[in-house]
């Protein structure tokens, strides 16, 4: 197999399980997972620096191991996590095989960009704000953020204590669905309500909302019309701003002792990022915090038991490679505020290829009530969703 999208930070095999339900399937583990003698880079190379090589793997790898997928090696991060385009200083932007022209999304960018091509049949990723799910609608891939908590984060690199979550990417639903049978799950009940939040249909651009409208179309047929919703009374962007201020707190709780140690050179917008985390101060935290409890609790009773949120998983296609890094930004800005409900209230998300905007794959998303991952995979499936959608490789 030759890696000719940039999409592995080292390559090796580590071979699966002779049987079991992903026996003969293969996969690619962002470096943000431990794995046995080789060193976890976060996407940097002063990490990987001073850090020594893994004594065991992590849960997360274990358990595809166990089921009988094989480990094709290490996939690219965007730095320790602190990005959503994949674009990276210190190891370049993996190829978006469904649209060269554009950014492949981060910070799961190498995992997204082997599924992509078709190097591994599952990516394996972590999403905090939208690292599996905004990588899966720019490459045309099924991607899943899973219910926080549900999946164990044991041996995978801190980027958050509250908002870090396993998931991972395929090019097709039924595999998507074997996964996360492997990773077991509650068997929650059947999903028979679709909630639409208008707030967050009004951020998408209008080639997007016209291209995701057959997949809406066919949720509807299948499960009778949506209703209307607005979720965020006081304005989504209130919500972002919650979401950014925690997690930058609380990612300087997490690496800000190792980055003052070593002061490292981060690239472009990463630097900013981290500069801006560690000027959070207690008083800040502890007020965004106890609003983002507010919003947990809202979004929780929202989403009663079979309930579920339609929408776009991301404003417009991905950015073009030759966008500003003040373009960057600002799309970024704009993905956060239809993306961070799921991370502020620890609900599943999966995100389903669902059309083209000028050559480029856009997605829609079904968010669910905690512990219904198993739930929103079944219920794309049954609507047909993702049939006839681009998927590369």
């Amino acid at each position: 197999m030759q890696d000719d999208v940039n999409a592995f930070v080292e390559r090796f095999t580590l071979e699966g399980a002779a049987t079991g339900p992903l026996a003969g399937r293969t996969f690619g583990a962002k470096d943000l997972f431990d794995v046995a003698g080789h060193v976890t880079g976060g996407g940097n190379p002063e990490w990987a620096r001073t850090h020594s090589a893994a004594e065991g793997n992590a849960r997360a790898v274990e358990t595809l191991l166990e089921a009988g997928a094989t480990l094709a090696g290490k996939t690219h991060s965007d730095e320790l996590a602190y990005s959503l385009m994949g674009a990276n200083a210190h190891y370049g932007t993996p190829r978006n095989s469904a649209d060269p022209r554009r950014v492949p999304g981060g910070s799961s960018s190498g995992s997204a960009a082997a599924v992509a091509a078709g190097l591994v049949d599952i990516g394996l990723g972590t999403d905090t704000g939208g690292s599996v799910r905004l990588p899966a609608s720019f490459c045309g891939l099924w991607g899943l953020r899973t219910t926080f908590g549900a999946v164990p984060l044991d041996g995978v690199l801190p980027f958050t204590r509250s908002y870090d979550t396993v998931g991972w990417l395929t090019r097709s639903g039924a595999l998507m669905a074997e996964v996360a049978e492997a990773f077991g799950g509650a068997e929650g009940p059947e999903i028979r309500r679709l909630l639409l939040p208008v707030d967050i249909w009004a951020r998408a651009e209008p080639a997007c909302v016209a291209a995701i409208g057959p997949s809406l179309a066919r949720l509807q047929e299948h499960l009778g019309p949506v209703t209307p919703v607005v979720l965020a009374s006081q304005g989504l962007e209130t919500w972002r701003e919650v979401f950014r201020i925690c997690q930058a707190a609380e990612a300087w709780q997490c690496l800000g002792e190792w980055i003052s140690a070593h002061q490292p050179n981060f690239g472009p917008g990463i630097k900013e990022r981290f500069e801006m985390a560690a000027a959070v101060d207690a008083e800040s935290f502890a007020e965004n915090d106890r609003a983002r409890e507010g919003i947990r609790a809202h979004l929780r009773s929202l989403l009663e038991p079979g309930s579920v949120l339609v929408l776009p998983t991301s404003p417009a296609p991905a950015p073009l490679l030759t966008a500003s890094e003040a373009d960057l930004n600002g799309f970024r800005t704009r993905a956060l505020e239809m993306l961070c409900p799921a991370g502020l209230a620890g609900l599943p998300q999966l995100s389903v290829p669902a059309g083209t905007v000028d050559g480029g794959p856009v997605g829609l998303s079904l968010l669910g009530a905690p512990g219904q991952d198993r739930q929103v995979i079944a219920l794309a499936l049954d609507a047909g969703l993702g049939d006839g959608a681009p998927s590369a490789g």
